[in-house]
């Protein structure tokens, strides 16, 4: 057989009734009606209906099975209307088969590749190569290709080159861990896969590449999370003299082309808030605006009252804060019970319920905190007749996580997060620093090549931990999909700023001495961000794990099932690395 294929298995239709046809794929599915053999042919494109009637045709199409290889000549018939298929694209139609071909034969799948059926995550990554014939993964992968796409192209209109940096680099341990990678010519000695291209990108800028991008693989030695992988894809980008301004533009350009290509239509510009509003309206850095439900503060109501829990709150520095959820008076007490245990698993130490219906204020306060602050807290967080509002009390940034966390609890149980409801939002403004209570120093909050706000400029020898980044995250439903900030570009402010998080200048200069020499040269301001493609395409196919729209994706445990790695090597090799090992 050397014959391709005259058209794929997805594009046969009522106009091509009476053409000989020559299609290759999988076999997706058997039926024998005795006498009379039907097949189903599947490649990505689609599937296609084959029917065997006489001769060699039927002979052969009794011996195939699911996932044999083969080749079909036939002709295109239109099928009754009765037979009509109205779930696949090609349903109007069927080949009638002239002549069968085996190009390989198959063993029974582990699992079924022709039905939806449940199959455990660690047989589906054993046999991924079997689990990536089916329908769903092939479409994301699909939809992953066409949004790459659409980006490359973007950037490229926008004036950016595609430049590729190392992947052997030097290691620079300052957040997660590297991976290594021993030298066998240098003894001793380690490059590091790099946890992404930021130092380079920004030689970029002095090198006056001016404008630039990569869709590039990183690597992070870190635990994993349903939305993080060892190994993973980001769409990286940098911009000599950038503003804040000019970034949120070309940002929300290429998201609008990227979620054009998935078919979806995006309005900008996107709403922007502060950090220090994200938390305390969302209680999250990357809120999730859909469902609403903002965080109310109620902290004056209660400074004199007589409940004490929240009146010694408010004394001690503290808040009451919380959230109205429209429409939910009608909750029983074991669901309102079960919200309470909710918040006391999130770490609250406890939840006020307060609720009208037909008028009548009922809390699980009432006694001890009066009606009058309750119904005034419930009208001061947009209560109405008929709605729910939930409570509680402690040191301002606790409140926030907990209230953030049961609010996306709440807006599960009521059906608020539809997946193909994108709500964008800027969050601004983040601290530079934050405090590490174990090493008892400061660490950046993204990276420490972040710029100050030049307002908050002075702070940086008398209070760091108020000293404003120019950072910002694009938060998604929930989802930081993009992260940057403006750059520090004055080698003395760089510096600086090494000392700040407890790196001395001998540490900076073994660790980044070739960048600090490069932003010698005549840095220009410059700024920039990371998109994390596999988030952005998990979100817009509505997976819950980026392992859904990864071809190759390791286990939780960094394992890849199917090739066996990680693995051992043999003594030689680790000889002519000058390695030795220890322990299992």
């Amino acid at each position: 057989m050397t014959t391709y294929r005259t058209h794929s298995c997805g594009a046969l239709r009522r106009t091509h009734a009476g053409q000989t046809v020559f299609l290759q794929g999988w076999v997706h599915r058997v039926r024998d009606l005795g006498g009379v053999t039907f097949f189903d042919i599947r490649d990505r494109h689609g599937l296609t209906q084959v029917v065997a009637r006489a001769g060699d045709a039927l002979t052969q199409a009794g011996k195939l099975r699911p996932e044999c290889v083969v080749a079909v000549t036939g002709t295109v018939d239109i099928r009754d209307g009765a037979a009509t298929n109205t779930k696949i694209a090609t349903g109007e139609i069927e080949v009638v088969a002239t002549h069968i071909e085996l190009l390989n034969d198959a063993k029974t799948p582990p699992f079924s590749i022709n039905e939806d059926t449940a199959v455990s995550e660690e047989t589906r990554l054993r046999y991924r190569y079997l689990d990536l014939r089916r329908p769903a993964l092939q479409r994301n992968l699909i939809l992953r290709h066409q949004v790459s796409i659409a980006a490359r192209k973007y950037f490229d209109s926008e004036g950016f080159l595609e430049i590729e940096t190392p992947i052997l680099t030097k290691s620079t341990p300052e957040g997660a861990r590297d991976y290594l990678v021993p030298s066998r010519v240098h003894k001793g000695e380690f490059f590091a896969l790099p946890q992404s291209p930021q130092i380079f990108k920004q030689i970029l800028m002095i090198a006056g590449m001016d404008r630039y991008f990569q869709i590039c693989r990183c690597f992070r030695d870190e635990d994993l999370r349903a939305d993080r992988q060892p190994e993973f894809t980001q769409i990286d980008v940098e911009v000599s003299f950038a503003t804040e301004e000019l970034i949120y533009t070309i940002v929300e350009g290429a998201i609008v082309a990227m979620w054009q290509a998935a078919g979806h239509t995006v309005l900008t510009p996107f709403p922007r808030m502060s950090y220090a509003d994200a938390m305390r309206r969302y209680g999250s850095d990357k809120p999730d605006l859909r469902p609403g439900m903002e965080i109310g503060d109620v902290s004056d109501l209660f400074r004199e009252s007589a409940f004490p829990v929240f009146k010694d709150a408010v004394t001690a520095g503290g808040v009451v804060r919380g959230f109205v959820v429209k429409g939910a008076a009608a909750y029983s007490r074991k669901e309102l019970d079960g919200l309470t245990d909710q918040a006391k698993q999130l770490g609250a130490g406890g939840l006020v319920w307060v609720r009208l219906a037909q008028g009548t204020l009922q809390s699980s306060a009432l006694k001890a905190a009066g009606e009058a602050p309750l119904r005034a807290a419930f009208k001061a967080c947009g209560g109405t007749e008929g709605d729910l509002l939930l409570l509680t009390s402690g040191e301002a940034m606790q409140v926030a996580t907990w209230l953030g966390s049961l609010r996306l609890v709440v807006a599960r149980k009521e059906g608020l997060l539809k997946g193909d409801d994108f709500r964008f939002v800027w969050v601004t403004e983040f601290p530079l620093f934050e405090w590490n209570p174990d090493e008892k120093r400061w660490d950046s909050m993204h990276h420490p090549f972040t710029s100050p706000q030049p307002d908050d400029a002075a702070l940086l020898e008398t209070n760091p931990g108020q000293v404003r980044a120019r950072a910002y995250d694009l938060a998604l439903n929930g989802s930081e999909i993009a992260g940057g900030s403006i750059r520090i570009h004055q080698p003395a402010v760089q510096r600086h700023a090494f000392r700040l998080l407890g790196i001395s200048d001998e540490q900076a200069a073994a660790r980044f001495g070739f960048f600090l020499e490069a932003l010698e040269y005549g840095t220009p301001p410059h700024g920039g961000i990371a998109f994390g493609l596999d988030r952005i395409v998990a979100i817009l196919c509505e997976e819950s794990s980026i392992r859904e729209v990864m071809a190759f994706p390791k286990t939780a445990q960094a394992v890849d099932l199917m090739a066996g790695s990680p693995s051992t090597v043999d003594d030689r090799q680790l000889r002519e690395l000058h390695i030795s090992t220890t322990g299992k």
